[in-house]
């Protein structure tokens, strides 16, 4: 068993692969859940399929020396067939660490949730050597990510 990106405390078989595999998420959360485990497992099918058709990126490539390493969703709301999720994912690449925020909103079409688009903030994360790291391991930064 293997824990599930998105931080969600389940087993990735129980928490996001049924939906990476076609089944649909039951809530802006869950999508967005699920997205950003795409994002860390470089599943760009997945990201492609779940973004809106009117909004979805003729093409996607994602930079392979980036590693998302934490989910933090801030709040969450659904009001019939739209939601919205305010989360924020820290990411660790070759110039170091990097917070990206962002108000997302999504749309239920046909019984399947989309991801619409987002307000996004993206900021620079300065830990030092002895903090916690941000990956949710509880150990510090120096001996695990760092």
């Amino acid at each position: 068993m293997s824990a599930c990106p998105c931080q969600s405390g389940l087993d990735y078989r129980q928490c996001c692969q049924p939906l990476h595999e076609g089944k649909p998420a039951p809530s802006p959360q869950a999508l967005m859940r699920s997205r950003f485990c795409a994002f860390a497992l470089n599943n760009t099918a997945y990201l492609t399929s779940s973004w809106h058709h009117s909004q979805r990126p003729a093409t996607l490539t994602l930079d392979s020396d980036e590693q998302w390493l934490a989910l933090e969703i801030l709040h969450c709301d659904t009001d019939g067939d739209t939601g919205t999720v305010h989360f924020r994912a820290t990411s660790q690449h070759r110039q170091g660490l990097s917070v990206l925020e962002e108000n997302s909103r999504f749309v239920k079409e046909n019984g399947h949730w989309f991801y619409l688009d987002g307000t996004p903030k993206s900021s620079v994360l300065k830990l030092g050597r002895n903090d916690p790291c941000p990956c949710g391991s509880s150990r510090k930064f120096k001996k695990c990510c760092g």
